[in-house]
């Protein structure tokens, strides 16, 4: 049997006491607050690394929101210094113009149902913190299943994929995550819709037609469906939508409802649901 030296014990100890020490200088206020005072300097996005801000393609932004995810939730030093790095990545991704093109994609909009009324009871903290929870849970399905958050528009996201199917995989996906979020005994509800088109990429943004589409077909979701165009069923296809095991019914306006708006004639809509 080997005895444990009184050495081996001893050097044990000062390795704990240094990396206390090390841990308790990361998390100092003071430290931290320094390193944000410098990333406030740098190009791009301070508020970079929070759920709120990494929106937009790009891969600074995709590893942001990975990071946001893996990283620990309480401020550190070290962690503002990996985000600070991410941030001037972001920065000069932006001024080399990286990913511009034009091409067929899908369009996935989203919104929160009963926000305003929540927001409005809760207070602004209380709104903040709940839009953080949702965007924690419905953008990694979007990033998994190949898509790009755009941006969000205070209770809602966009998003592009370059498949239809994916598309939809991901925002059933966000449904299902939503669903676990929580908050002052409220379980959240949100209304979806898909439109694929050829919309035209400027910058970190879309522009065009079938943006606006896209955002008339999850208007017409009212409290909570999940609604997408003809032009994604037929890029789809009927028998291909089955086989993901989707269905489809004609959407149906109210009697009083005037007909949608910023919508091309032709253009069908359908409520879409899991089989």
């Amino acid at each position: 049997m080997i005895e444990q030296s009184d050495d081996d014990g001893d050097g044990r100890g000062r390795v704990a006491s240094a990396v206390s020490r090390v841990r308790a200088l990361d998390s100092s206020p003071g430290v931290v607050d320094a390193v944000r005072r410098i990333r406030r300097a740098l190009p791009g996005d301070p508020s970079f690394g929070d759920p709120l801000s990494t929106a937009g393609p790009g891969g600074a932004r995709a590893v942001a929101r990975v990071a946001d995810r893996l990283l620990d939730d309480r401020p550190g030093a070290s962690r503002e210094v990996g985000l600070g790095a991410l941030q001037v990545w972001q920065a000069l991704l932006e001024r080399a113009g990286r990913g511009r093109g034009t091409r067929e994609m899908t369009l996935v909009f989203t919104d929160l149902v009963g926000f305003s009324d929540f927001a409005l009871a809760a207070g602004d903290e209380a709104a903040v913190d709940l839009l953080r929870a949702v965007a924690k849970a419905i953008e990694p399905p979007v990033a998994e299943h190949g898509g790009q958050v755009v941006k969000r528009m205070g209770d809602g996201m966009m998003a592009v994929f370059p498949r239809p199917d994916r598309a939809l995989d991901a925002a059933f996906a966000a449904r299902d995550a939503l669903a676990l979020v929580d908050r002052a005994g409220r379980r959240q509800r949100m209304r979806v819709g898909v439109h694929t088109g050829v919309p035209r990429q400027v910058g970190d943004d879309w522009l065009g037609v079938d943006v606006n589409v896209a955002a008339r077909v999850m208007q017409a979701g009212g409290d909570g469906k999940a609604m997408v165009s003809s032009a994604t069923v037929d890029a789809i296809g009927r028998e291909r939508l089955t086989e993901l095991g989707y269905r489809t019914h004609p959407y149906r306006r109210g009697f009083f409802a005037g007909a949608p708006r910023g919508v091309p004639d032709g253009l069908q809509m359908y409520t879409i649901e899991r089989t």
